[in-house]
């Protein structure tokens, strides 16, 4: 695993070196342009450029001596470790990306099923994206859980919707998922799919 502690003091490595970096390039761009006294009032620029300046010199020592510090540090801490070595709150941390995957995994299996069962609902009157639309407005509509243990079957009643074309296109595709005669995972029950406008009691 990438060691937490490395990456921490690389950040504050970049951190101090971007800080040092900026006031270099300022301390040399009054070295190129210094203030040169001539009179009274020149003398009051010089001494403030001159003060600056000396600000400038002890800021540049303290990020070159933080700068060394956490090079020491940098040089004494290994890149990887492994899993056992981390502590417990950068556990947690190392396995949030295995939950995005997951997640993904999930959301691309999901989208292939649509997009099979899209390819089921195509027709003379339905292109894909029609038939894709459809399908997600079923997926959202409600629908009655009814088992029924005595005959095995676990029924899901559809609302049917407003369009005729729309649930003829539905009733179809439930034609072809109760073909597969598939049990609900875990129990016995096949499930059975319907629409309330054809369903028989």
């Amino acid at each position: 695993m990438v060691n937490p502690d490395r990456r921490q003091q690389e950040g504050q490595r970049n951190s101090i070196q971007s800080k040092l970096n900026y006031r270099l390039s300022r301390f040399a761009a009054m070295e190129l342009h210094p203030v040169i006294k001539k009179d009274e009032t020149e003398d009051v620029k010089y001494k403030k450029w001159e003060r600056k300046r000396a600000e400038l010199l002890e800021e540049i020592e303290h990020y070159e001596n933080e700068l060394k510090t956490i090079k020491e540090k940098l040089s004494q801490t290994p890149k990887h470790i492994t899993w056992q070595e981390l502590r417990d709150e950068d556990k947690f941390e190392q396995l949030l990306p295995g939950k995005k995957r997951l997640i993904d995994t999930v959301n691309m299996i999901a989208y292939r099923a649509e997009t099979a069962m899209a390819a089921l609902l195509t027709s003379p009157t339905i292109d894909f994206p029609m038939a894709r639309q459809l399908l997600q407005t079923l997926f959202v509509t409600e629908a009655d859980i009814l088992p029924d243990k005595v005959k095995k079957q676990l029924r899901i009643r559809v609302h049917s919707t407003s369009r005729p074309a729309s649930n003829k296109a539905i009733e179809k595709l439930f034609e072809q998922l109760n073909q597969t005669e598939l049990n609900y995972p875990g129990t016995d029950l096949r499930l059975i799919y319907e629409l309330t406008s054809s369903a028989k009691n």
